[in-house]
């Protein structure tokens, strides 16, 4: 740990982390891969190795398998500069694993291993809440409301975040795979939605969720809530849209080489959460909060650029660069 990060106030991601394996050749579909290469992943640990990368405080809570692999998770986070005292290892039950597929457009296919991972199997018992109160912002996602009991960790832990005046910052990441069905995806994704300070969807993600056209202004502040400070919708290339209780606006992306989208909205939530951790008061300042969103879509764009989640996650320096260049 550098002394900075023990200084600048934590980020707690709660959720899933586990194995994603990567055809080594773009463009096929999992059956007509050959080989696939691992790669860690898990949008929570995603996001903590995100902004361990960019200097600040992460910490990480979730459970995976004791096995091979999740051992190499937990140490793949701690080797990131991760806390890790929150990660639980289950005797019982595998680390999750993912297969996930580039077509040849870039977008994903995913297939899970899941019955029932050790991610699931988290309990209430086994929250490291003092880790949780002592946090600036408490991040999480959907896929841990899934199935008991992890749903009521997270909903206890949620709780304890709030109780303790910490900020929620809820990125959905809806996988449609891993629920019973849609209408379940909807209803338990917007289960917790009014509970958020910050909310941050995909286009794909608002036209899931409103079954409206997400370029529409008004169907994505059919989403919006009076508890929120802010909802942020990501547009891929295209960079982002903000609304808050006083303002909205866009700002745009980056033009890269993608290879692989994969962890590119976790490089975005990161970097973000980062900047909100420093200063708060972004959500009130519309040009602080333009200029954290630059930083955070460069840090999403450069994701791309290369294969897996963790290992594309962008430093400082390559974020700043990137700005430079395109200005």
């Amino acid at each position: 740990m550098n002394n900075s990060s023990a200084k600048s106030p934590m980020i707690v991601s709660f959720g899933e982390m586990l194995i994603d394996f990567v055809p080594d050749v773009a463009g096929v579909s999992l059956a007509e891969s050959y080989a696939f290469i691992k790669a860690p992943g898990g949008a929570p640990a995603n996001v903590a190795c995100a902004i361990a990368k960019l200097g600040g405080n992460a910490a990480f809570i979730g459970k995976v398998g004791d096995d091979e692999f999740g051992h190499m998770l937990a140490n793949l986070l701690k080797k990131s500069g991760v806390n890790s005292e929150g990660i639980c290892f289950d005797k019982d039950a595998r680390t999750a694993l993912a297969f996930v597929t580039l077509k040849a457009d870039g977008q994903r296919e995913f297939m899970f291993y899941r019955s029932p991972s050790a991610d699931m199997l988290l309990k209430e018992s086994e929250l490291k809440l003092d880790l949780i109160k002592q946090a600036k912002i408490f991040h999480y996602g959907s896929i841990s409301l899934i199935s008991e009991p992890c749903k009521s960790a997270h909903m206890a832990a949620m709780k304890a975040a709030k109780q303790a005046g910490v900020l929620l910052s809820y990125d959905p990441n809806v996988r449609l795979p891993l629920w019973p069905s849609p209408e379940a995806a909807r209803d338990g994704i917007k289960s917790i939605w009014a509970q958020a300070d910050f909310v941050k969807v995909s286009d794909d993600e608002v036209e899931f969720l409103t079954k409206g056209d997400p370029k529409k202004d008004d169907v994505v502040m059919s989403l919006w809530n009076d508890n929120f400070k802010l909802l942020i919708v990501t547009d891929g290339p295209e960079g982002c849209r903000y609304f808050t209780k006083k303002f909205k606006g866009k700002v745009n992306g980056y033009k890269v080489k993608t290879i692989d989208t994969t962890g590119a909205g976790d490089a975005f939530v990161g970097a973000f959460l980062q900047a909100v951790a420093k200063d708060p008061n972004l959500f009130n300042d519309e040009n602080k909060l333009k200029e954290a969103l630059v930083f955070a879509n460069a840090c999403g764009a450069i994701s791309t650029t290369q294969k897996g989640a963790i290992p594309s996650l962008p430093d400082k320096a390559q974020a700043e660069n990137l700005i430079k260049e395109a200005k």
